[in-house]
């Protein structure tokens, strides 16, 4: 009798441990935070993300890719909650759709755009009109995806500004995102390339040798958003994303902070 007791006492708390096993792995669960963000943020968001962690219970569960990826994958479900792009045009997108709570969109981000070339392969360049861009190196350009990148709109912007676009668009190598135009340059696979400046700055592999003027292309704004069923958790990032805290690890990686 006392070892039936005894079995069934051990089932009961069994039991019990598995339940409480199966609430604590949900209760993780909810708090996790999806945040998807454009290439270049990489470093910046990791880190972000990193120093909220510590302070509060949550997970921070981060996506990078091209702006143009990542909002595609949110039109089609994905499960973000925050969003941070490297241009108006794909949160407008969004936006459009209905997917975002518009009353939380707000100018978060600034940057440059550089032209950079591999290690030790610099070579001279004039942003003017009358400069002979395409006679100034050998072979690719790399960028983004002129027609839907944001670094690539951004590039095309400053090419046709300068008129150097009809005269070079045969040798510029669109990629996916950022990264990707930084790591060709990088390898040496492309003589030159056109990133943020930013991006110039996380790899020891390439040198920047222009700063495009500003006035060449639209401002380089990146915009904070929440996804539309964003949870209350995530609203607590989407604020700690705009606090001193994370503005200073901004600035650290080379970001200029917008002000409303």
């Amino acid at each position: 009798m006392q070892s039936n007791q005894n079995c069934l006492n051990k089932i009961y708390f069994s039991l019990i441990a598995l339940i409480f096993s199966v609430y604590s792995t949900l209760s993780v669960a909810e708090q996790k935070i999806t945040v998807f963000a454009a290439a270049s943020l990489t470093e910046a968001v990791t880190q972000v993300a990193a120093d909220y962690e510590k302070e509060k219970s949550v997970q921070i569960q981060t996506s990078f890719a091209s702006s143009s990826v990542l909002a595609k994958q949110i039109e089609n479900g994905a499960p973000a909650e925050i969003f941070i792009a490297a241009d108006n045009k794909w949160m407008d997108y969004l936006q459009e759709k209905n997917l975002l709570k518009p009353a939380n969109r707000v100018a978060l981000l600034g940057n440059h755009l550089v032209l950079i070339t591999p290690k030790d392969k610099a070579f001279k360049v004039d942003m003017s009109k009358d400069f002979n861009f395409p006679n100034a190196f050998y072979g690719k350009l790399c960028t983004g995806e002129t027609e839907s990148v944001p670094v690539g709109i951004y590039a095309k912007q400053s090419l046709k500004s300068l008129n150097w676009w009809d005269t070079i668009k045969t040798r510029i190598v669109g990629t996916q995102d950022v990264r990707a135009a930084l790591a060709f340059v990088a390898r040496g696979e492309c003589g030159a390339g056109i990133v943020y400046e930013t991006d110039a700055k996380v790899s020891n592999k390439v040198e920047t040798i222009a700063k495009f003027p500003d006035a060449s292309h639209e401002p380089i704004i990146y915009p904070l958003a929440l996804i539309k069923n964003a949870s209350a958790q995530a609203t607590d990032f989407y604020d700690y994303l705009q606090s001193a805290k994370a503005k200073a690890v901004f600035t650290k990686y080379g970001f200029s902070i917008s002000t409303p």
